[in-house]
């Protein structure tokens, strides 16, 4: 029996697609292994959001071939996407493929294990595919919480992202399929589904009809079995009061909403090319909390971005330091080749953008601080997903981390108190 492995860099999007290629392999008759052993096959499925996800791209690449130099290296993602002449220029690299095409993997792989010269190139011009690349699961994650991708492509055109050069336009999943995909993963055992997708709040706008991604958490939530459902990443004004309104309505959803604020300086936000300014952020950020009491909200905050002055920088510490946000991912901005922000010639110095970060990760970890002792004393649900040394933790429906001493199952939801503040969450005592 052949063997693969699977390594994926980025973001859930990428580990969704991952899962769906080791499926394939699977049913073509691969072992699948881990990345640390020998095999026939390894796959890498890149990131190019960052200059660093492309470096680690490319180190992946490298130890894949000092693993087995005689293995075939298969490279899709969103790096081969944006740069395949780059890809196949690295040793031991035989397939490149972009951000399509994956469902036939297996075929490029077995093709090329026959033939003997450059890499086969299956990359194509994504900013003219308008169609959903629907493979089925058929394997299941190695996880508690299944992500099940529902949407691919962006058309936002941010001036710092290359993702829309990397997936093209807005794609969406046909809702049956969804319904599909849900069925399989919780009669395997999953208790909680996140819908993910590149652009997830634009889901159903490229279908026929009024669809739109209330109709798809209907379809998932139709499904007999499941105990939550959570989203990814959305924009904040894409939020519809019929989504409102389904949340409240069904205790299955969780009370968790990711919306990225990116910055809270309005001309650093009309210079990344946002459509919103801090005023409008604050207001839709009010009206989910009117429209959902203890809802968790979680942002993306970039720093460093090219033009952004000190005083810009302090206007987004002061409005951030106002908004009651549960988590924050605070990056440096980088600089990503082909997209309008990269030709600016105002870049910041790197050690301006270190410092940067590390105040408004100080900001953030502060808020976080801030919002997990607001639910101490309190009981919720948490789903345990992985044990260490004795200690289980797991997520409540508003993604607060919890860690318990008590005897749990992964992959089981209990009543836990939330007792005081510990690591990067809190500590909890299971009553039920």
């Amino acid at each position: 029996m052949p063997k693969a492995a699977f390594m994926t860099l980025g973001c859930k999007v990428n580990q969704f697609e991952t899962e769906t290629m080791e499926g394939l392999f699977k049913a073509k008759g691969y072992e699948i292994v881990p990345f640390s052993e020998k095999a026939d096959v390894y796959v890498v499925n890149t990131c190019a959001v960052t200059n660093l996800g492309e470096k680690k791209s490319r180190q992946i690449i490298r130890r894949a071939g000092r693993e087995n130099p005689n293995a075939i290296i298969a490279v899709c993602g969103c790096y081969s996407q944006v740069k395949p002449e780059e890809v196949k220029l690295l040793e031991g690299v035989r397939v490149v493929l972009g951000t399509k095409e994956r469902s036939r993997i297996v075929e490029y792989v077995e093709c090329a294990a026959r033939e003997d010269g450059k890499p086969l190139d299956g990359v194509g011009d994504v900013m003219h595919t308008d169609s959903f690349e629907d493979i089925p699961l058929y394997d299941m994650p190695r996880r508690t919480r299944a992500f099940l991708k529902i949407e691919d492509g962006c058309q936002n055109f941010c001036s710092y992202c290359i993702i829309p050069y990397a997936r093209g336009p807005v794609k969406s999943r046909q809702l049956s399929a969804i319904r599909r995909e849900a069925e399989k993963l919780v009669a395997a055992g999953f208790l909680e589904i996140v819908l993910t997708g590149i652009h997830l709040g634009k889901y159903g706008s490229d279908l026929e009809g009024d669809v739109t991604l209330t109709d798809a958490c209907r379809e998932v939530l139709q499904v007999q079995g499941l105990k939550r459902l959570r989203l990814g990443s959305l924009e904040s004004i894409e939020l519809s009061p019929e989504l409102f309104e389904l949340i409240r309505s069904d205790d299955r959803f969780c009370a968790h909403l990711h919306l990225p604020l990116q910055a809270g300086s309005d001309k650093v936000l009309r210079d990344m090319n946002r459509r919103y300014d801090t005023a409008e952020f604050a207001r839709l950020i009010e009206q989910v909390e009117q429209e959902l009491p203890g809802v968790a909200v979680s942002t993306d905050i970039i720093v460093g971005f090219p033009g952004e002055t000190e005083e810009e920088f302090a206007e987004g510490l002061k409005f951030v330091e106002k908004m009651n946000f549960s988590r924050m991912h605070v990056f440096p901005y980088s600089r990503r080749e082909g997209t309008p922000a990269a030709a600016r010639k105002d870049q910041i110095p790197e050690p301006v953008k270190k410092d940067r970060v590390h105040r408004m990760q100080a900001l953030a970890e502060k808020k976080s601080r801030e919002f997990y002792r607001s639910f101490l004393g309190r009981t919720m649900r948490v789903l345990f997903e992985t044990n260490t040394d004795g200690i289980t933790d797991g997520l409540t429906d508003n993604y607060i981390r919890v860690y318990t001493e008590d005897e749990v199952t992964c992959g089981e939801i209990y009543q836990v108190e939330l007792v005081e503040e510990y690591k990067d969450g809190v500590l909890g005592k299971v009553i039920g």
